[in-house]
């Protein structure tokens, strides 16, 4: 009888509070509403989640208040429409700090992808912009692109500023091996627009999870970073399924979106660590050093990882674009006194 009755509570743990116990869960949002249902412990924005959010009516007032800084502190047009950028992208994250334990990632313009010193000077002016509103540098993540000019960035930043970098756009195994050896924070690889570019390009149209190409990738990078003792910690991001969640369970993080996170705590199905740091010991796996001229070449061999990089940059840049334009349409009735 007292088994019975434990075997109906273990099957009344949703997968969401299983997954809790090996990995810490991070929301996908920039939306509060989402991140208040979930309490998740850390959460992720960028461009594209940023504009999506900023459309919605309840948070015109964070729009307002970011156009009234960013006009009143002057300077050329451009000027002006960056200061809101920047001040829109903190406006979020502090909102949303108000509501989680941890850590908010805030990304950099994707524009500066490939402008080192460009990044350093925006991440500390995002950080400067946090500490002025009273929340220190250790709850942020900066959010950067995985390019070489992006990887130096974030060993700058960390080396030289104490700044905790998040490393997005990750396709590669040599775009990790780069970042563990810079020693940025935290990494994050893409699940699912690795298995997005499979379907596209293979005749293989469906993966299981733990042969997904997203989830084989990321088991490979874990595997690596805890083989050899990295002190950079993997945070699989851009899932298209809960096959993928639950197939990378035992990952240090996992960021995952509303949609998923709600999928999740509704499923009761039993969740096991597919990923462990005893496992990860017993790895066949070779360290691998890399300079700028390794980075490029390893990288390069990798076409999915070039197309993805670039592609995702583009994606983000041309939501940048739109978000401004957004900005300079309410500038102006600001302006006409509309």
């Amino acid at each position: 009888m007292h088994s019975y009755f434990a075997d109906k509570r273990r099957k009344m743990v949703s997968t969401l509070e299983q997954l809790r116990k090996f990995t810490v869960v991070v929301a996908d949002t920039g939306d509060f509403n989402a991140i208040e249902e979930y309490k998740p412990q850390d959460a992720t924005t960028n461009p594209s989640l940023i504009l999506a959010a900023a459309k919605m009516p309840a948070y015109e007032p964070l729009v307002d208040q970011a156009i009234k800084y960013g006009t009143a502190k002057g300077g050329s047009e451009e000027e002006q429409v960056t200061n809101i950028m920047d001040k829109l992208f903190v406006s979020f994250g502090l909102e949303i700090l108000k509501k989680i334990p941890g850590r908010v990632s805030t990304e950099v313009d994707a524009r500066l992808s490939f402008d080192k010193d460009g990044m350093v000077a925006r991440a500390r002016r995002l950080i400067s912009l946090y500490e002025e509103a009273g929340v220190g540098k250790e709850r942020i993540l900066i959010k950067l692109s995985s390019t070489w000019e992006g990887i130096q960035a974030g060993r700058e930043l960390e080396e030289n500023y104490g700044i905790h970098c998040n490393m997005t756009l990750l396709f590669s195994f040599a775009q990790a091996v780069a970042c563990a050896e810079a020693k940025v924070t935290l990494i994050s690889p893409f699940v699912g627009r690795i298995l997005d570019w499979y379907k596209e390009n293979t005749a293989q149209k469906s993966f299981e999870p733990h042969e997904d190409p997203g989830v084989v990738s990321v088991t490979k990078i874990y595997n690596y970073y805890k083989k050899f003792g990295y002190s950079t910690v993997v945070m699989g991001a851009s899932f298209r399924n809960t096959g993928e969640v639950k197939a990378l369970a035992g990952c240090d993080l996992l960021t995952i979106s509303p949609g998923l996170l709600a999928e999740l705590s509704q499923d009761h199905s039993e969740v096991k660590p597919s990923l462990t740091q005893q496992g990860a010991k017993t790895c066949d796996l070779e360290k691998v050093h890399l300079d700028e001229k390794g980075f490029r070449w390893l990288h390069n061999e990798d076409r999915m990882a070039v197309e993805k990089l670039s592609d995702g940059i583009r994606k983000f840049a041309v939501d940048s674009v739109k978000l401004e334009t957004m900005i300079k349409e309410k500038m102006l009735n600001v302006k006409n006194g509309q």
